[in-house]
């Protein structure tokens, strides 16, 4: 009965230094703008003295403490930025509508913040195209290369354009057209990655 006990207690105690670390993970995020969640966990769990990766909490652990922190300490703030970025893709979207845009991560997932970019996946063969439309449009921007996963054990690289449009940092990701038929695989939860249309996110914004 004792080592029963035991065993409880051991799991109680693991149970509850995940949630500390999830919270704390939750608040780096959202006071430091950061948003890779290994980082932000690595980071909480090195300021609550922890340094067994076994013991840290999963992504989606996280981001529900994540939207907890927005709904105790950001209610008066985060619910108007999350809709200004939601309407900021929904112009951005149809500025890019011949690469069949989709909107991606905290702005569709509703954690969106004032340290958030509005993420699209864009959809082209000729990956150069985004670049030649943004030249074209006088946009100035970043250019760097995105790992995503289509399956578990398969990365590849896309090109990601960075800019700033009226104070709103965009971020943009360019695949091939046939991935429109299959999301890359989320970070969060190891599933398809949600994506919304521009008729998907005009309907959010009309539900408020």
């Amino acid at each position: 009965m004792d080592r029963e006990n035991a065993r409880k207690h051991a799991g109680n105690r693991a149970r509850e230094m995940r949630s500390r670390i999830a919270h704390e993970a939750a608040r780096i995020m959202s006071e430091q703008g950061i948003r890779d969640f290994g980082v932000a966990k690595r980071k909480a769990a090195g300021r609550l003295g922890v340094h067994d990766e076994h013991a840290l909490p999963r992504n989606a652990e996280i981001e529900e403490a994540l939207r907890e922190f927005q709904r105790l300490f950001q209610g008066d703030t985060q619910p108007r930025v999350l809709r200004e970025r939601r309407e900021a893709a929904v112009e951005a979207m149809k500025f890019f509508a011949r690469f069949e845009p989709r909107l991606v991560g905290a702005v569709l997932e509703g954690t969106a913040d004032e340290h958030s970019a509005v993420c699209l996946h864009l959809y082209s063969d000729e990956p150069a195209a985004v670049q030649h439309f943004l030249d074209e449009n006088r946009i100035p921007y970043d250019e760097s290369d995105r790992r995503l996963r289509f399956e578990r054990e398969r990365w590849e690289e896309f090109p990601a354009y960075v800019f700033s449009a009226d104070d709103v940092p965009f971020d943009l990701t360019v695949l091939p057209r046939d991935a429109l038929r299959q999301a890359p695989i989320d970070r969060v939860d190891e599933r398809p990655m949600a994506r919304a249309s521009l008729n998907a996110v005009v309907e959010l914004l009309a539900k408020g």
